[in-house]
């Protein structure tokens, strides 16, 4: 690789990880062809990009992309998105798919160095349509529990008049 394919890579990286909120370091030793290519569908779906680059390439690019510093070792294939949660579901659903080939080292989250319990613990927490169907029911829940409450008043005058 010459030195300006590297610097291609790296402000590509860089620019990618300043606009992020999560990066998951996964190690995919193990995985096939195909299985690569099952994640990378998977990510896009999520709206995730995935990258297999060199570690002192990807150490780089978080740094100058004002994260905080990762230390990587080993195969790494690196998934990230723009909100904290899409790019750990990805990592955690394609991880126990494959039966552990695929295994979730560390990321970085919202600038923050994350382990793999954390990321872990974000690919757990509802994703953004949950979340505003939620709020939705909760919004919707007193114009709910109203016209319950008068269809029920209803139902007792008509008993009470007959």
């Amino acid at each position: 690789m010459t030195r300006e394919q590297k610097r291609e890579i790296l402000s590509f990286l860089e620019g990618q990880f300043k606009e992020s909120q999560a990066i998951v370091v996964c190690d995919y030793k193990g995985l096939t062809h195909r299985e690569l290519e099952d994640l990378r569908a998977m990510a896009r779906d999520a709206d995730c990009k995935v990258q297999v680059a060199k570690n002192t390439l990807v150490e780089i690019a978080v740094k100058n992309a004002g994260l905080e510093e990762i230390t990587l070792t080993g195969t790494n294939i690196f998934i990230w998105s723009s909100d904290q949660i899409s790019a750990c579901k990805v990592a955690d659903k394609f991880a126990m798919a494959t039966k552990d080939k695929l295994t979730i080292k560390s990321g970085v989250i919202e600038g923050k160095f994350a382990d793999a319990k954390r990321v872990n613990a974000f690919a757990k927490l509802p994703g953004r349509e949950e979340l505003l169907g939620m709020l939705l029911s909760v919004w919707t829940a007193p114009a709910r529990n109203f016209v319950t409450g008068l269809d029920n008043l209803k139902k007792k005058k008509e008993e009470e008049a007959a």
